[in-house]
């Protein structure tokens, strides 16, 4: 007998062979998903770094200027006349008759000096005129005189010319007097300090007793007295240079005091400058405003508000959305390809949060406010919309 156990059936065999080849599939199938899930797992990846690359941006629209523009500006409020009132004589002070407030009338006493030295010397000036008209009728009768015995032959015509020459020079002699009293009459009447127009009295640099120096009072420079006429004050504006050629005589401001902080007062434009600044570049504007009841004082300071007409056919855009670069102003804009156009502006006046454009843009453009410092032409971005729900900023101010 053999040994040998009998062949497997060929079934079996076929079996195995078929669970190989699943077997087989299967694992070419895993390898095959494996390979295509990492595929579009990296291909998911390149679009989300690319989409993510891609800068978020918000725009806005430039909104057309208002039919009128307000402007403030400070104005320096000063009295219709003014003048400081210096002593054109030495002396000391004899007496004042006027403080500070007090109203004045034109040529009214406002003080008087004591000029000692000054009495002396006119004293003097009338001995010399005195002594002056004694030698000019002396001569003048001997020249008369020898006029007379010149028709006659009885003097030589030397003697004559002489005697007409020693008048003359008397003559002078006298006029030279009379002029030098005339002099000191002049500054004897500078004793008397009078007011030089109708106003107040501001200030009062002097009292009784104290050294007076002609062009000062006590102190070197400083006016014995100051007059100011406030029935109209004048008010002192610098306006800008983009805002001048709107500024005319006629036109009206509103002004504000700190001392009235209730009442708003209206003030005419008299005149302007005519000239801009070359440092500050603004124009001095000079308005004017009755003041016949006295409320507002000279020195004050004011706001003074200007609604000025606005240029027709300008834009106001934020300043968030300008981009300074050496090409000068730009804004950078979102077309219709989602893709960043640079333009370039040209800027009129700055109102601080907004910005005046008079070229460059138009109201359909879209710009992108904040716009980063590496924008650049043709960059693709996407452009969202700003939250509305989001919360407005609360005021601080009471």
């Amino acid at each position: 007998m053999s040994d040998s156990s009998p062949p497997e059936p060929a079934a079996s065999t076929a079996l195995r062979q078929h669970y190989v080849w699943i077997l087989l599939a299967l694992a070419l199938l895993l390898a095959i998903w494996g390979i295509v899930s990492r595929l579009s797992a990296r291909n998911a990846l390149e679009h989300e770094a690319a989409s993510a690359a891609i800068p978020t941006v918000t725009t806005t629209h430039a909104r057309r200027g208002p039919a009128s523009s307000s402007i403030v500006l400070p104005g320096s409020v000063q009295a219709f006349y003014e003048a400081p009132i210096y002593a054109r004589t030495n002396g000391y002070l004899r007496i004042w008759y006027t403080d500070i407030g007090t109203a004045v009338k034109k040529g009214q006493l406002l003080g008087e000096i004591e000029t000692p030295e000054v009495d002396q010397e006119r004293r003097q000036a009338v001995a010399d005129m005195a002594t002056a008209q004694a030698n000019y009728e002396l001569a003048r009768t001997t020249n008369v005189r020898w006029q007379g015995l010149l028709a006659t032959q009885s003097v030589s015509q030397q003697d004559a010319d002489q005697r007409a020459g020693d008048a003359a020079a008397k003559s002078a002699a006298l006029q030279s007097a009379a002029a030098n009293l005339a002099r000191l009459n002049e500054l004897e009447s500078f004793k008397r300090v009078l007011a030089p127009f109708d106003g107040v009295v501001t200030q009062r640099n002097t009292d009784i007793g104290a050294l007076i120096n002609a062009g000062a009072g006590q102190s070197p420079g400083s006016p014995l007295f100051r007059v100011a006429d406030t029935h109209r004050l004048r008010i002192y504006v610098y306006v800008p240079q983009p805002y001048s050629a709107a500024i005319r005589p006629g036109v009206t401001a509103a002004l504000e005091f700190a001392d009235h902080p209730a009442r708003r007062y209206t003030a005419t434009v008299a005149s302007t400058a005519q000239a801009l600044d070359a440092v500050s570049r603004t124009l001095q504007v000079e308005l004017q405003i009755d003041n016949a009841r006295g409320e507002l004082l000279p020195g004050s300071y004011a706001q003074v508000y200007f609604e000025l007409p606005a240029p027709l056919d300008t834009l106001r855009v934020p300043v968030n959305t300008v981009i300074f670069r050496t090409q000068n102003l730009q804004v950078a804009s979102v077309g219709s390809d989602q893709r960043v156009h640079l333009k370039r502006i040209t800027e009129g006046r700055d109102f601080g949060t907004e910005i005046e454009v008079l070229s460059g843009i138009t109201p359909a453009d879209a710009i992108i406010v904040n716009p980063p410092d590496s924008i650049a032409e043709g960059q693709q971005v996407r452009v969202v919309q700003p939250q509305s729900g989001a919360a407005a900023p609360r005021s601080t101010s009471s």
